[in-house]
């Protein structure tokens, strides 16, 4: 790694203080639809403005024009190549000082970006910043449950639905889905005052989908949580990951993100760009939308910005997710975790099976701990390893197992090292076709892509995408392991001895 690099990136976070702010909630106008709303007040009384100084202007840059632009938390060079319509070539001969082999720029280094100017530039108005967007540290010691029990005139302070497979107040369902997906409670409390007046209004609006997904199954709130989650993920990774450049909204309107955006605003930008159009567009995604909305009940979380990926982050060693001398298949190369579009963060391994589909593993076929770490949290086909030890998912580096087994699962609390069981695949816990074990990594909370510049290295395996979701390989040393659900020859592959 470059020398000066490395000293720009210790001095960088370094200088990263973390304030603590709190801002009292105070009565505003909440956009519903075509309504305006105001609500009472709540338990404090001054409102914060969020939009001090004027917005930037974008002109017509000339080709390849060099631009200032400073690191935000995340970036990498692919990624900026796609906002400013570049090449990662260009980039990199722009700023020589970043390493060939860096994976994400340190938050705050200064760069050069040569740009290629697209016409329709959205607005540069950022919503909230990216550690408010994702369930990560800025949501420790956030208690949802009292949060609302302080509003008790909203109508989600009473609610009470079937969701997740029990009976949940209209908090747990709001923790719950934050949890499942990895989004900030905060920003799906923000989300359901500014659309329904969750926290204000007595009654719940009478329609049939309250966040306006009109899809044939999704009624309710937590179905249509579900549905809003998953929205806000697809557009916060596709702006990570420079897949999302543009995106039309219902009347047609062509929406282009402003280059220097951060991942979390084009996320809430894209969110309502599925269900709003014109002026209550532009309103939901400016100054007075969603991001005053959040101010007046949270406080400005720009005061409390928090780093989620420092620079050059780097993957800890992990190890093929079953044991030592064992052959599997790779039956999913990089697809979505949990519901679909981006990120493509997980990886599948099947494990051999006289019977197709759903068959009991042999009883030496158990998931292994990747890596030594506790064990967090368990439910129906899921485990959560935390890999830093400090009991909270949130933070630090943790690995998702999906279709793990509830027989002889590891419990809670437990203390693993790299190659203990964790427990049987299965067909347990979302959608499958036959028994496999799903992984996929988080740091800080963030959803980590398995492909790319911070690509899962398992034993040297590196994992690369394909044509669409699931196809793809691994690659060691000129040796190729295509994906492929009908585990044949050339999908197999050995875990080496552990260390």
């Amino acid at each position: 790694m470059n020398k000066k690099f490395l000293s720009l990136l210790s001095f960088l976070s370094a200088a990263i203080v973390v304030l603590s702010a709190c801002s009292p909630f105070k009565p505003s106008q909440l956009a519903i639809g075509l309504e305006l709303r105001t609500p009472p007040a709540g338990p404090a009384a001054d409102s914060v403005s969020i939009s001090p100084t004027p917005l930037p202007t974008r002109p017509p840059y000339k080709p390849g024009e060099l631009v200032d632009y400073t690191a935000q938390s995340g970036d990498t060079i692919p990624a900026l190549a796609s906002h400013f319509n570049t090449t990662v070539a260009e980039i990199m001969a722009a700023n020589p000082i970043i390493p060939a082999n860096a994976t994400t720029m340190p938050p705050g280094l200064p760069m050069k970006i040569p740009v290629y100017y697209q016409a329709l530039w959205a607005s540069p108005f950022k919503i909230i910043p990216d550690g408010a967007f994702v369930n990560g540290p800025m949501q420790v010691g956030f208690n949802t449950s009292a949060f609302v029990a302080a509003h008790p005139n909203g109508w989600l302070n009473n609610y009470r639905a079937y969701a997740g497979s029990e009976n949940r107040t209209g908090a747990q369902i709001v923790e719950y889905v934050a949890t499942k997906f990895s989004v900030s409670p905060r920003l799906l409390l923000a989300i359901l005052e500014y659309q329904t007046g969750a926290l204000s209004e007595p009654e719940i609006p009478k329609r049939l989908y309250l966040l306006g997904n009109a899809g044939p199954f999704e009624r309710g709130l937590y179905l249509q949580l579900l549905w809003a989650a998953n929205t806000l993920n697809n557009g916060y990774y596709g702006w990570r990951i420079g897949n999302l450049t543009s995106f039309d909204l219902p009347d047609g309107t062509l929406i282009r993100p402003d280059p220097w955006q951060n991942a979390a605003s084009v996320g809430v930008q894209y969110y309502f760009s599925r269900i709003l159009s014109g002026t209550e567009y532009e309103r939901a995604v400016g100054s007075d939308g969603l991001a005053q909305t959040y101010t007046d009940l949270f406080g400005d979380a720009w005061q409390n910005p928090a780093v989620l990926i420092p620079g050059n982050l780097q993957q800890p060693p992990l190890l093929l997710p079953f044991g030592a001398g064992h052959v599997w298949t790779y039956t999913g190369a990089p697809h979505p975790a949990l519901g679909e579009g981006e990120p493509l963060s997980a990886l599948d391994f099947a494990p051999p099976t006289e019977f197709s589909g759903c068959a009991e593993a042999e009883p030496q076929e158990f998931s292994i701990a990747m890596a030594d770490g506790l064990v967090v949290r368990v439910e129906t086909g899921v485990l959560i390893l935390d890999l830093d030890g400090d009991g909270d998912e949130r933070t630090g580096w943790t690995i998702f197992y999906l279709h793990i087994s509830t027989k002889m699962r590891a419990p809670v609390g437990q203390a693993v090292k790299a190659g203990d069981p964790l427990g049987y695949p299965s067909c347990e816990g979302g959608r499958s076709t036959g028994t496999h074990i799903q992984i996929a990594r988080r740091y800080n909370g963030e959803w980590i892509p398995a492909y790319g510049p911070l690509a899962f290295n398992l034993q040297g395996w590196i994992a690369e995408k394909g044509a669409r979701p699931y196809l793809g390989t691994l690659r060691r040393n000129g040796q190729v392991v295509q994906a492929c659900e009908c585990s044949d020859l050339y999908s197999r592959i050995i875990a080496d001895p552990n260390p």
